[in-house]
């Protein structure tokens, strides 16, 4: 996902940083930009490093690959992740359910980060959800915002945190959630609305609600870079790891809510 918005922003940081070397810099075979210097592509001075399509050589040259792109990627940064026995920071999100099988195989085999959200402010957002969730019988609602061009609804980001709280209640969120409100609220459920326009980076609210008292936990992303530099915490985190499946609480440090 280097052409994309994530990528370029991975770029920059990467450019900036002395304890990073951009090694590669992938982009799909259609992309208007294979061919083109990734520097350049992202608003900087030539780097020398044209954007490519070719996977193996990418996963070759790289310590760690971060994956910033479309779900229909995932299955072949897998199968290479697997061949060249290199950790991966899956940050991809609307992955359908034999992909997900195919990213906890994977895991058995190499290191793998999987998050939906790499904002470290996200993370513990999650962990105050599932405290909020184990301690209070209210009502739980969940709202996302993302710019017009966000391709899954609900986000990545909002499961995750409806998850969090779905665990910490001992439910199973496919069964209790709600993403079209057509009548009476049910009962277990969780409800997500999702909100889509402009430029919006990223928004959530979680909402505990009980007659006469409401709680709200919120995050709002205010630049891509947050995610950008997330990532990257949890690649120089996971160069180091023995084969499994990680999160971003582990990266940090705190306890998963699962």
């Amino acid at each position: 996902g280097a052409s994309g918005r994530m990528g370029r922003a991975l770029t920059r940081l990467i450019s900036a940083d002395p304890n990073y070397r951009l090694a590669a810099a992938l982009t799909q075979s259609s992309s208007r930009h294979l061919g083109e210097d990734v520097g350049e592509v992202a608003g900087l001075a030539s780097l020398g490093l044209p954007l490519s399509a070719d996977v193996d050589a990418a996963f070759k040259a790289a310590e760690v690959v971060i994956d910033f792109s479309l779900a229909s990627a995932t299955a072949a940064l897998l199968s290479a992740a697997q061949r060249h026995q290199k950790p991966l920071v899956l940050a991809t999100t609307g992955q359908d359910p034999r992909t997900e099988q195919a990213i906890r195989a994977t895991a058995q085999k190499v290191p793998l980060v999987w998050a939906a959200n790499t904002s470290l402010g996200v993370t513990l957002l999650a962990q105050l959800v599932a405290q909020a969730a184990a301690a209070l019988d209210w009502d739980i609602e969940v709202l996302e915002l993302h710019h017009r061009h966000k391709r899954d609804a609900p986000s990545g980001t909002a499961r995750l945190l409806g998850e969090a709280a779905a665990e910490a209640r001992g439910w199973s969120l496919p069964a209790v959630e709600k993403t079209v409100r057509d009548g009476l609220r049910g009962e277990p459920e969780i409800g997500f609305a999702s909100l889509r326009g402009g430029d919006a980076a990223g928004e959530h609210q979680v909402t505990f609600l009980s007659n006469g008292e409401r709680i709200e936990l919120s995050h709002r992303a205010t630049h891509r870079d947050i995610f950008a530099r997330g990532a990257l915490v949890a690649a120089s985190w996971l160069a180091g790891q023995p084969p499994g499946l990680y999160g971003m609480a582990q990266v940090l440090g705190m306890k998963p809510n699962h």
